[in-house]
């Protein structure tokens, strides 16, 4: 079936006793037993006991999404940076390294170096290219970690190189997605990857009422080279043996959902589930409208720089074109200095807010914001200057979007 088939079919429960068009939610905390027996096959075979491991609302959204992504299976979590955080941990020892992409969303980073740096994992960073990423490979790499498309950057990797390096090392490449819009622009697993995280609070929600995160993976024998999945467990199984491909995201389920309890609300479960079903149409138009957008933008006397990979001429096009399936809602626009890019954001009717995907148009100064913590230098690697704004595209006309950016660029 195609996407948009998908979107609205994939995931609907086909046991409910009462036929209900559309996903009940389960509001609840635990499941009961019938007896001493059922109680205990339940928890020997993973069936539904406590709603922080499994919840039938939580479990109709993993598999819609593992549709969209064309994924073996998925996980849900409360927000993208937890789902980021479980990915890992479930790779990682203390000691390991990951080998990441310059230019990360900020966010990201601090979780890499303030997190992971805390347990002892060390996080080393490249341009997303093959040569980059394979000096900096080592005895203790256990993750390769790229963004689809850099935020605020939109460089796109060398997909195809890195997909063949991590093959060849026989470590994961792991993918943030969230750009991705869950598939419709983007799917990683499908160009090499392994894993993919995402922010389900971007374009699957789309109206940017409810947090939400991700891990997706796909069938692969690349865990047997892991030993936390082929040594036995704390319960004395090998987890290849019992749960085969699977013993992934079983992993990525008991630490970051039994132990650390990042679980996803069913009421939030629901309402993702909703916005994936008109996710395909909200990404086609607001692509059309960021389009026309970048080229008004980019013919502007007062505008020194526009960056969007749908423009023939940027420097991410080649790439987009060849690994993405739509160039994105995302732009940036450099308007040289500081205190241009603030006359510029205190004249533009629109609003501003960090976050992207929203049916609305959103803007954002991430020099002060997203990446204000990080350090200038590193700002400045992440493609993040003090001139720069980016700009989410929402389903607003076209044209009455090109009248707010014309009477904010009136003030630079």
């Amino acid at each position: 079936m195609e996407y948009e088939t998908l979107a609205v079919l994939a995931g609907l429960p086909e046991d409910d006793p009462y036929r209900a068009v559309g996903l009940p939610v389960y509001g609840v905390a635990a499941y009961g037993f019938r007896g001493l027996e059922e109680g205990r096959r339940r928890f020997e075979e993973g069936g539904y006991t406590y709603s922080r491991l499994k919840n039938p609302t939580n479990r109709a959204l993993e598999r819609r999404l593992a549709a969209l992504e064309g994924a073996s299976d998925a996980a849900v979590f409360a927000s993208g940076q937890a789902a980021t955080l479980a990915a890992l941990l479930a790779l990682v020892h203390s000691g390991d390294e990951v080998v990441a992409s310059e230019g990360l969303f900020g966010q990201t980073v601090g979780l890499f170096n303030q997190v992971l740096g805390l347990m002892g994992v060390r996080v080393r960073y490249a341009p997303p290219e093959r040569a980059a990423f394979e000096a900096l490979i080592g005895e203790r790499t256990r993750a390769l970690f790229v963004e689809t498309v850099a935020n605020p950057a939109l460089t796109v990797p060398d997909f195809a190189g890195l997909a063949a390096l991590a093959e060849e090392r026989g470590v994961a490449l792991v993918v943030d997605n969230t750009f991705g819009a869950a598939g419709a622009y983007a799917q990683p697993l499908a160009l090499g990857a392994h894993v993919v995280v995402e922010s389900l609070t971007k374009w699957a929600s789309g109206h940017g009422s409810v947090l939400g995160g991700a891990v997706l993976a796909r069938g692969t024998d690349l865990w047997r080279a892991y030993p936390q999945f082929t040594e036995p467990d704390a319960q004395g199984r090998v987890p290849w043996e019992v749960f085969g491909e699977g013993c992934y995201l079983e992993r990525v389920r008991q630490l970051g959902l039994s132990l650390m309890g990042m679980a996803l609300s069913p009421f939030n479960a629901y309402l993702l589930f909703q916005g994936l079903e008109t996710v395909a149409l909200r990404a086609r138009a607001m692509e059309g409208t960021a389009l026309a957008l970048a080229r008004f933008l980019q013919a502007h006397p007062k505008v020194q720089g526009v960056r969007y990979p749908g423009l023939p001429d940027d420097p991410a096009h080649e790439r987009a074109a060849r690994y993405l399936k739509g160039f994105g809602s995302i732009l940036t626009l450099e308007l040289g200095s500081l205190e241009a890019a603030s006359r510029f954001l205190e004249a533009v009717p629109l609003l501003q807010a960090p976050n992207v995907g929203d049916a609305r148009t959103l803007l954002v100064h991430p020099w002060t914001t997203t990446h204000g913590r990080l350090p200038e230098e590193a700002r400045l690697r992440a493609g993040v200057t003090p001139g720069l704004v980016r700009v989410s595209v929402g389903l607003e006309h076209p044209q009455d979007l090109l009248s707010a950016f014309q009477k904010g660029l009136e003030a630079v």
